[in-house]
């Protein structure tokens, strides 16, 4: 992002302004919408259509439009648009041909982000939402007052964002069509690197080389701080000097004496012990998270104590894991997994649980990352000891292959597929029990399913 477009946002973000958001019930353009309403200006917004939840948005005096139509633009003064919205949206057209400036969302966090001292920006291919969360959790416990904005709900926020009066923003920053270029982070996280959004970018060396260029953005002054065991991650940062953290005893942040179940141990940062975490998440995976965490916190001055308080107190985000109901007897858990690697980690993590029977409803997310790792995804779908798979979900794209879901349960044994939610829901009751854990998985809309059998609808 260019000097002059920095200048023409901030040019538009005063109170009193009218911005209008194509795309408002996104995860990161809802609380965007909130965070400019909070500043004074007037903002109004469209979706496609009425399903979308709009009720928080109510709530603050945004009224929101369903269907995209030239008339939702009267009197504003600015549109900033989802990722989502193409040119060829009717609204981003109309304002385009009447001189309307048209900003992407994640410039305009960019530009609010250069207002706040500290911008903590965490990314990685997967665990952005939870370690973001966790380092809210920490930020929190530590009365720092920061402002927030996550892709997913945080219980103890009772929202994605939160509008804070300190100097810290603590943003999620994500890698789809480079948004994250747009930010200016003086603390960068990069969790992971690894291959996803095969729709936009070209192979895994594009993608290294985009988090390269978000690692770059860190000015000499900033941090960077990346997972030292990942070799995709490794390779794209080589040259650059960046803080280490891992399970190896080389990283400058790891733990030790790690419980079998990765939810305890002793964290060591600069060769110092830091402090004791006791997490209530499993898995190996969260343990790379908070350890992500451990570093933004020491080397932002909180005491250790404080980032254990706080790491103890994260049960999980909104659709990670998240508990549902009983079905049966059965426990019902929500998960936003939609890559074959994290699904791989969630089962791992489950496996510790103790549970005599997992299954799992899974809905793949996009035709294109279904297709381009198809199998990779064939692997870890055979882990549950029950699988029954719903149609691909289709987000932002056209079926240009004819590629479904049955293409998967045919090269899996056992597995079972269904057209519908509601049928998959009838299935799950029909075979759920006590001493089973029922996992509902996937980036779409599966988590309707298991409200439903837990609400016996």
């Amino acid at each position: 992002m260019n000097g002059k477009t920095i200048e023409q946002i901030k040019a538009c973000l005063y109170p009193g302004a009218h911005a209008h958001l194509v795309g408002i019930c996104g995860v990161s353009m809802r609380p965007l919408a909130i965070v400019l309403r909070d500043r004074g200006l007037n903002i109004t917004g469209s979706e496609m259509n009425s399903s979308a939840d709009t009720s928080e948005l109510a709530q603050r005096g945004i009224p929101v439009y369903f269907g995209h139509n030239p008339e939702n633009l009267h009197g504003a003064n600015c549109v900033i648009r989802t990722a989502a919205a193409h040119n060829d949206n009717p609204e981003i057209a109309a304002a385009r041909a009447a001189g309307i400036p048209v900003f992407e969302r994640a410039q305009v966090w960019g530009v609010l982000m250069t207002e706040y001292r500290n911008a903590i920006c965490v990314a990685g291919t997967h665990g952005k939402t939870t370690t973001t969360a966790m380092i809210t959790h920490i930020f929190m416990e530590a009365r720092r007052d920061p402002t927030v904005m996550i892709g997913g709900f945080l219980p103890l926020l009772q929202a994605g964002h939160r509008v804070g009066h300190a100097d810290t923003i603590i943003a999620e920053s994500c890698e789809y069509c480079n948004s994250f270029h747009n930010f200016f982070p003086t603390v960068a996280v990069i969790n992971n690197i690894d291959e996803d959004h095969l729709d936009f970018f070209k192979d895994l060396k594009d993608i290294q080389a985009s988090f390269r260029h978000f690692a770059q953005q860190v000015p000499p002054n900033g941090l960077v701080i990346a997972n030292g065991d990942d070799a995709n991650t490794l390779a794209a940062l080589q040259g650059l000097s960046f803080l280490r953290f891992g399970l190896g005893e080389d990283n400058e942040v790891h733990p030790e004496a790690v419980s079998p179940d990765f939810r305890c141990c002793r964290v060591i940062c600069g060769g110092q012990h830091y402090c004791d975490l006791k997490l209530p998440v499993y898995g190996q995976h969260n343990l790379y998270n908070a350890l992500a965490a451990c570093a933004v916190a020491w080397k932002m001055g909180i005491d250790g104590a404080a980032a254990a308080r706080g790491l103890h107190s994260f049960t999980g985000a909104g659709r990670r894991m998240e508990y549902k109901g009983l079905c049966n007897g059965a426990e019902v858990y929500d998960d936003y997994a939609h890559h074959p690697h994290e699904f791989a980690a969630l089962l791992r993590a489950v496996r510790t649980m103790g549970y005599q029977r997992i299954i799992v409803a899974f809905q793949p997310h996009t035709f294109s990352r279904t297709e381009a790792l198809f199998e990779e995804f064939v692997e870890v779908l055979q882990l549950p000891d029950l699988l029954v798979l719903a149609e691909i979900y289709a987000a932002r794209e056209k079926n240009l292959h004819d590629i479904h879901s049955s293409a998967l349960a045919e090269r899996i044994p056992g597995a079972v597929c269904y057209d519908t939610l509601p049928e998959l829901a009838a299935y799950l009751r029909s075979v759920a029990g006590p001493g089973d854990i029922i996992l509902t998985v996937g980036a779409g809309d599966i988590y309707k399913v298991g409200e439903a059998i837990c609400q016996k609808i």
